[in-house]
């Protein structure tokens, strides 16, 4: 990462922080009296090929300390009604500004993959991964509704694994390489107004 986009997080986080923050204080309230606890999710995701780290998110779902992989149908029963309302909003994944903060992330990149795809797929990521991860990215605008869709129709972990691990990871690591090979701080700024406002993408 170079300085200019680590000062551009860090004024971005700054900017952000005093509207987010009430925001995160108000909602882990609402998850702690509704669902109890544990008010946050935080999984590894990875920095680097070899580089975990913890990504926080408001916790959407009954625990189950079996769950592993990609989400998809198969875990849709878990989700709490306090869950759905915030994945719809994407507001489970305010926390991450914490990792924003940390250098963790970056506002621009590609999304954090999980470890067991990082070492399914190691050329791919190696390559991903030369790029912090961020909060927002190219893949993210442009894949992951179709995600979505595709992973919703899943009813085991299996099925899950499969489409994830045939469609879904290949298609993402190869959109973030495009971001790669063009980024620049315009590119980035356009790519936050899209995330921001997405009837102007």
């Amino acid at each position: 990462m170079t300085p200019a986009k680590r000062a551009f997080d860090l004024w971005t986080a700054a900017m952000i922080t005093p509207f987010v923050a009430p925001m995160i204080l108000v909602i882990a309230l609402v998850i702690l009296l509704r669902d109890g606890r544990p008010i946050f999710h935080a999984g590894e995701r990875m920095r680097t090929p070899t580089q975990g780290f913890r990504l926080w998110k408001f916790r959407t779902m009954r625990v189950d300390p079996a769950d592993t992989g990609a989400s998809g149908g198969h875990k849709a029963p878990r989700i709490t009604p306090t869950g759905r309302w915030l994945r719809r909003r994407r507001l489970d994944e305010l926390p991450q500004l914490w990792n924003l903060w940390r250098g963790d992330i970056s506002v621009v990149g590609p999304r954090p993959p999980l470890r067991l795809y990082v070492e399914r797929f190691p050329d791919l990521y190696g390559e991903v991964l030369k790029s912090r991860p961020g909060l927002t990215g190219l893949a993210t605008i442009a894949f992951a509704r179709h995600e979505e869709r595709l992973l919703a129709r899943t009813r085991t972990a299996e099925e899950t694994e499969a489409i994830y691990g045939r469609t879904c990871a290949p298609r993402k690591a190869r959109i973030d390489l495009i971001y790669q090979r063009n980024r620049s701080f315009c590119f980035d700024l356009n790519l936050v107004r899209k995330t921001l406002f997405p009837s102007a993408r």
